[in-house]
């Protein structure tokens, strides 16, 4: 059975709180959608507002290789001719290939929202649907609040789809609006739907009751062949289902047809292409897509997917373009030492001493307060450090950090830094001291140490320049000390072509910033050698 996708990212996903895509945006998530091999893309309500006009005027010059661009729009308002209805003529001047209308299937809503009749209702329906089939390849007729309005009315919701099948409807798409509604009711449902009308089904739910994903799945079972939701499941209040769920279930799972089964692997950068110009965060545990979909903290798990991932991962994570990751913590075994030295390149025999001993020294440094997942760079640092591969790059001498603040003014922190690199590389750059002191202001004092650490270092070397600070993440560990308490900060940097995360922990909020700084940067450095050594090499 062939189950096509409907993705409605840029009209409901855009409804999510806080979401606002821009016409670029709108662009480069239609064309990795198209990639993906998605068979329609909902642009938006063309009625609604001039930036979903200006989407459609763009996209009539694309040449999409597999998605239809679909235009949205509500039936003809209640005692108005179709052809005077200002709504139902912006949408045929989007010109789409695909008309998506949706009409009231609960009486409550055609009598409190529309405050009309349900006859007029029906009428409706019909014009809209009969009428845009005159314009469009095709016209799919989303049912709102379907099953709410069978629950409450059975005849009268089975009456619309038979309305607008009679009309024309290519597809009869059954929503859950309000997302209430449960799989077994899905499935009860749409057998009788099926009893009643033959035009093809769609499902569109809603994630209230955190069932979207389920409820999509069911109404396949039953014998959907359409299914809409948005990527990363984002949409008004709790979202729509998620296609990054909907999709590896359909194909992975069901074994259906879908989309071409190795376009899966581009899954992740769509998800993770969303969640960036959404500008909500990824979530990290999102199944199949998330950053940690794939993670292994416990020893034993480690251990035993060493011998075999089927033992806790219930599919390869390359299928979806995701990939495993091995966490350290003091939940750590041996398994997940020896996995994480070897992903960094080093070779250890197994029964070496140094695999304990290192182990050991995670578990003394977290109990401390320290944290590696997320510190991937402080934990390579003590690894090597531990192995006697840790270059000495430069060497920490003393900081001062002062923070000013005049009464009527904005306050300011000023920092000096004072640093010592190796001879060898002063004398090769051409410098007469192997020493750097400076100073730097910033808004505040980390701020102000890290510009002062960077203005020490990237005279010698010039590379550091590309790295930035791109998170920076305070945590109090025991609040009941007060002013005293131990703060781990967490900070993640990028050189534009990595992103690694570094950890100081101290009771000084200044000093834990300073090491979690440091190791950003020497991270960086040994990164950039091991680099240009791969180069000559090959």
């Amino acid at each position: 059975m062939s189950i096509k996708v409907y993705d409605t990212t840029l009209r409901d996903g855009a409804q999510a709180f806080g979401v606002s895509f821009s016409l670029e945006d709108k662009i480069r998530i239609a064309e990795a959608l198209d990639d993906l091999g998605v068979h329609y893309l909902e642009g938006g309500w063309p009625g609604s507002n001039p930036k979903d006009i200006a989407f459609f005027e763009a996209v009539k010059g694309m040449n999409f290789k597999n998605l239809k661009v679909a235009a949205f729009s509500s039936t003809r308002r209640p005692d108005v001719k179709i052809e005077e209805d200002a709504n139902i003529q912006t949408l045929i001047k989007a010109e789409t290939p695909v008309y998506t209308i949706f009409g009231k299937s609960w009486d409550l809503h055609v009598e409190k929202a529309l405050r009309t009749t349900l006859e007029e209702n029906l009428k409706m329906i019909y014009d809209t649907v009969s009428y845009l089939k005159r314009f469009a390849d095709e016209v799919i007729y989303d049912a709102e609040h379907f099953f709410d309005g069978y629950k409450a009315n059975r005849e009268y919701a089975l009456k619309t789809l038979k309305v607008a099948e009679e009309a024309g409807a290519d597809c009869l798409v059954l929503a859950d609006t309000n997302g209430g509604t449960l799989p077994h009711e899905i499935e009860e449902i749409i057998e009788d739907v099926k009893k009643h009308v033959k035009a093809p089904l769609g499902i569109h739910a809603h994630n209230d009751s955190d069932v979207a994903v389920a409820n999509t799945l069911v109404a396949v079972r039953k014998g959907a062949v359409h299914v809409q939701g948005t990527i990363n499941g984002l949409g008004e209040r709790c979202g729509n289902a998620n296609l990054c769920s909907v999709i590896p279930n359909l194909v992975l799972k069901m074994g259906l047809e879908v989309i071409p089964k190795e376009n899966l692997k581009k899954l992740f950068d769509v998800a993770h292409l969303v969640a960036e110009l959404s500008g909500r965060p990824h979530i990290e545990n999102m199944p199949y897509v998330g950053d940690y979909a794939f993670a292994h903290k416990g020893g034993v798990h480690v251990s035993a997917i060493k011998r075999d991932p089927r033992t806790y991962e219930h599919i390869p994570p390359e299928l979806v373009g995701n990939r495993r990751i091995i966490s350290i913590s003091e939940l750590s075994g041996k398994s997940n030492v020896l996995e994480k030295i070897k992903e960094m390149g080093f070779e250890i025999d197994e029964s070496s001493p140094k695999v304990r001993e290192i182990l050991k020294k995670i578990k003394e440094l977290e109990a401390q307060g320290y944290h590696f997942e997320g510190a991937e760079a402080s934990f390579e640092l003590l690894v090597r450090d531990m192995l006697g591969k840790r270059k000495k790059y430069f060497e920490f001498l003393g900081f001062t950090v002062m923070t000013i603040k005049n009464r009527d003014e904005e306050s300011f922190s000023e920092a000096t830094v004072k640093v010592r690199v190796p001879d060898e590389v002063a004398k090769r750059l051409g410098h007469d001291e192997p020493f750097e002191h400076t100073a730097a202001e910033g808004e505040g004092p980390v701020e102000a140490l890290d510009r002062a650490v960077r203005k020490a270092l990237e005279k010698f070397y010039p590379s550091l320049k590309d790295t930035k600070l791109t998170d920076y993440k305070v945590r109090i560990l025991n609040e009941q000390a007060g002013t005293k308490a131990t703060t781990r900060v967490l900070i993640e940097s990028s050189d534009g072509k990595r992103r690694w995360g570094t950890v100081g922990v101290s009771p000084n909020i200044i000093e834990a910033s300073w090491t979690a700084l440091l190791e950003s940067l020497e991270y960086k450095l040994h990164k950039d050698e091991e680099e240009m050594r791969n180069d000559e090499e090959n």
